[in-house]
């Protein structure tokens, strides 16, 4: 099995599907099969439907997991709005509005850290945190390395944020170094901005619109 495909690089007619309630279905449309094999294989997917329809000769949309497609619809629209150091500047923010004292590097070489996030009303007390943001998939090196990058700053910890998500390497170096450094992928990204978003400055909330709906739990079968 080889590693995982980043939600982030599907496209949106096929999220759909996979948001399904089912536990097992088999997805015919659009030429799924031979698109999720692209995929695997390193290429990029040959469809770009961002606004695609619902409707799905798969017979599953009455039964689409909404939460789930609205995951992925934030999920894109973060991919698109917050590429390169703008990506460091949503989690700087996200950190800040967890309650820590936040400096966010500027754009250009950063010496190893995107984000520095200190404890306490001047940032001083620990945790003190060296984070690293990156847009593709992470290997064990550069979770590695966080901790050369931690010593040169001082901090007692480390996050590493990946929103292309983490090789099965990268995941063992980080069970490893469990007690120091965590780690976040685009879900666990998403889930910091759902929990701080009432707390995030207005102008994240501009970038990012989002309000809370209330919808029914499917009826179980």
């Amino acid at each position: 099995i080889g590693e995982p495909i980043p939600r982030s690089s599907i496209s949106q007619d096929l999220l759909y599907s996979f948001g399904a309630f089912l536990t097992v279905f088999q997805v015919t449309r659009n030429d799924a099969e031979n698109r999720i094999r692209a995929l695997l294989s390193g290429k990029k997917d040959s469809l770009n439907l961002i606004g695609a329809s619902t409707s799905d000769p798969d017979g599953i949309d009455e039964q689409v997991d909404l939460e789930s497609v609205a995951r992925d619809q934030i999920r894109k629209l973060i991919t698109q709005k917050f590429t390169g150091h703008a990506l460091a500047r949503l989690v700087g923010e996200i950190m800040r509005a967890q309650g820590y004292v936040v400096q966010i590097s500027p754009e250009g070489p950063d010496g190893g850290v995107d984000v520095l996030a200190g404890s306490g009303s001047s940032g001083f007390e620990a945790p003190r945190i060296a984070v690293q943001v990156k847009s593709g998939v992470v290997d064990a090196p550069t979770v590695h390395q966080l901790q050369g990058t931690m010593k040169n700053f001082e901090a007692t910890n480390g996050l590493i944020v990946a929103w292309g998500g983490f090789n099965s390497a990268a995941l063992k170096e980080g069970r490893r170094l469990f007690f120091s450094v965590k780690m976040w992928d685009s879900d666990d990204l998403i889930k910091q901005l759902f929990d701080n978003y009432d707390r995030l400055s207005d102008e994240i909330k501009i970038e990012i619109p989002l309000k809370k709906i209330w919808s029914l739990l499917p009826e179980e079968v």
